[in-house]
């Protein structure tokens, strides 16, 4: 693990998580292997299907990495970047309010979706927020804490911010596999080029977190809003936008489009450093 952290993390995440959610894939909910069914919690079985694997996988094996590598002075780094919430309210306001529309405006392009248009109802306005903070303690506080605390500062030391972030994209893309053998992803009505998109727009996706992750003097609360944002448009303002569209699959598109123009903007005006500032604090944070 010492010698290997990066490979120590990337193992105990998947093992983790792929673990604890194998009863999941297993139960009525997935595969239907096993006579389990998993209650409805807060109106669906992920609650207790998907979460705990969650929590159990990326910030689990960045606390045990950690740790083991760096010992309470790397705790102490880690969970720094953990509460940094003292960002400019520009990039709160910019995270909550362009989200949204680089997720409508990049579904345009799908067959379908200009006709399809609408103006959602005040119950999405009044739940925006109510979820948004749900998805920001579920996903945003199981997920970013090992994926953008311990993985990329490592990753963009090592091999700078544009080539950390392919390699880091994929990784956690697939870090997700095995829900498409549930009814996370709608199975068994799963087409398996849509997994593949899926895998495939984590790559971009990464790329603009990069950006924000190094913008922000690496705030995890930002990091963590972000994705938590992009959960709440898809799983609750999207449908509502763009009725006839494939919830699942035509979401799966528009997030691969605007993740995907974002990124090459961002390449584009960063001329690849993505706001990375120098190799010798890489190298400072890679330690922490």
């Amino acid at each position: 693990m010492r010698k290997h952290p990066l490979l120590a993390y990337f193992v105990l995440s998947y093992g983790l998580t792929w673990l604890c959610w194998i009863p999941y894939v297993l139960s009525e909910t997935g595969l239907g292997l096993l006579p389990i069914r998993y209650p409805e919690i807060l109106g669906s079985s992920q609650t207790l299907g998907v979460l705990p694997g969650a929590y159990l996988g990326p910030i689990t094996a960045a606390f045990i990495v950690t740790a083991v590598v760096d010992g309470r002075p790397g705790l102490r780094r880690w969970a720094k970047r953990l509460v940094r919430w003292r960002v400019s309210l520009r990039w709160y306001l910019g995270i909550v309010l362009v989200v949204p529309v680089v997720a409508v405006v990049s579904t345009f392009p799908v067959p379908g979706a200009l006709d399809d248009f609408r103006i959602p109802g005040a119950t999405v306005f009044l739940m925006y927020i109510p979820l948004l903070v749900m998805q920001f303690l579920t996903t945003g506080v199981a997920e970013e804490p090992g994926w953008r605390d311990f993985a990329q500062p490592r990753l963009q030391a090592r091999y700078g911010p544009l080539a950390g972030s392919l390699i880091l994209g994929p990784l956690w893309g697939a870090w997700h596999l095995p829900l498409f053998f549930s009814e996370w992803a709608g199975w068994p009505d799963v087409n398996w080029l849509t997994a593949a998109e899926f895998v495939g727009s984590a790559v971009p996706l990464s790329i603009v977190m990069t950006w924000v992750f190094n913008r922000t003097d690496e705030s995890l609360p930002l990091i963590m809003l972000f994705h938590a944002n992009i959960n709440t448009v898809y799983s609750l303002a999207w449908g509502e936008v763009f009725p006839s569209l494939d919830v699942f699959s035509d979401s799966l598109h528009s997030l691969a489009i605007g993740s995907a123009v974002t990124a090459v903007g961002l390449l584009i005006a960063t001329r690849g450093r993505l706001g990375y500032k120098t190799i010798a604090a890489g190298l400072q944070n890679a330690s922490s």
